[in-house]
């Protein structure tokens, strides 16, 4: 299983955000993308579809930005990959539609798989973005030398 990139900065912007929910100051793409020397583009997206999905708010315009719209410990983990991984298959057999496999009736490996995945995702709805931010006060200051440094 690899998560896309996609979901890999929704994790990170997230992080970053939480990370500085007690600034006065909102945080802005150009903020995360060079915490993390990533794309301002991909963030982007990354923000528009948080901010459809309830987990961020965005003030747009001079002091604009965004920040968490729920507390760290009412955004879980497991729910968020969920929301933001678009394919879930693992192997063909998963995909909807007809099968295309001829051993797909008589196959367990399907079963041996879903059960991994059902285990990923235990492992995951066991944490929230609250358990992600510790140690925070040192993430805060990878975040500010990151800044600082360009």
């Amino acid at each position: 299983m690899r998560l896309t990139i996609f979901t890999d900065y929704t994790l990170r912007v997230l992080i970053y955000l939480g990370a500085h929910q007690d600034d006065a100051r909102l945080s802005t793409i150009s903020d995360i993308a060079g915490s993390y020397g990533i794309s301002r583009n991909h963030l982007m997206k990354v923000v528009h579809q948080l901010a459809k999905l309830g987990y961020i708010e965005t003030t747009r315009g001079k002091g604009g930005g965004m920040r968490l719209a729920r507390a760290p410990e009412a955004i879980n983990i497991g729910e968020l990959v969920r929301a933001t991984e678009d394919d879930l298959a693992l192997v063909e057999c998963f995909q909807s539609g007809p099968p295309r496999c001829p051993i797909v009736h008589a196959c367990t490996l399907q079963g041996v798989l879903a059960q991994s995945l059902n285990a990923f995702f235990d492992v995951l709805d066991r944490y929230t973005l609250a358990d992600l931010l510790h140690p925070k006060a040192k993430l805060v200051a990878i975040f500010g030398a990151a800044n600082a440094a360009q």
